[in-house]
């Protein structure tokens, strides 16, 4: 047995610990459910979960579209919420499991809420900022760190969203062409 998976993790079925990287797994796909919901409501799917003690405290998956709010992230609604469900700003003990590599807006809220871990999919080329745009958690903070764990049901993930972002371009194309047509 390695020394991660002895570790226990909180979440236990059948009165045995899972190792992490199971949790990891589970929650991940709890995270995708949330990303799922956002894909039905023509949202970028991107999902996001807390958890704390093994248990998740809140769920949330992007409503930019619907809210017509940029900053109506998964992960910024997702924190709001396990805020309110810990009656604390500060999620320390909390993880965070989301579908996609935050941009610096949702990882500033990460780094100011404490939570200690953070667990995403796939990256993000455009805005990710643990690594694959710019490094956020490569400095040392001064107040808090966060570990990161990267790739957990990365190409899951990453199929969702280019399935969404597939459709979405070709429900463009074929409205510009019925525009032109009744032109």
């Amino acid at each position: 047995m390695t020394e991660s998976e002895s570790q226990p993790t909180g979440l236990e079925r059948d009165g045995t610990s899972l190792p992490s990287s199971a949790a990891d797994l589970f929650f991940m796909r709890e995270a995708l459910k949330e990303a799922k919901k956002a894909f039905d409501k023509d949202e970028v799917p991107v999902g996001a979960i807390l958890v704390h003690n093994g248990r998740v405290i809140a769920r949330g998956h992007n409503q930019v579209e619907m809210l017509q709010d940029a900053t109506a992230h998964a992960e910024i609604l997702c924190l709001t919420s396990g805020s309110a469900a810990m009656k604390n700003w500060r999620l320390t003990g909390a993880t965070m499991y989301c579908t996609l590599e935050p941009c610096c807006m949702c990882a500033g809220a990460m780094l100011s809420s404490r939570i200690d871990r953070l667990v995403f999919a796939a990256p993000d080329l455009r805005v990710g900022v643990c690594g694959s745009w710019i490094d956020l958690f490569a400095k040392e903070h001064p107040i808090h760190s966060i570990e990161v764990v990267r790739g957990i049901l990365e190409e899951e993930s990453a199929a969702l969203l280019r399935e969404f972002f597939q459709a979405t371009r070709k429900k463009k194309k074929h409205e510009s062409r019925s525009v032109c047509a009744h032109q």
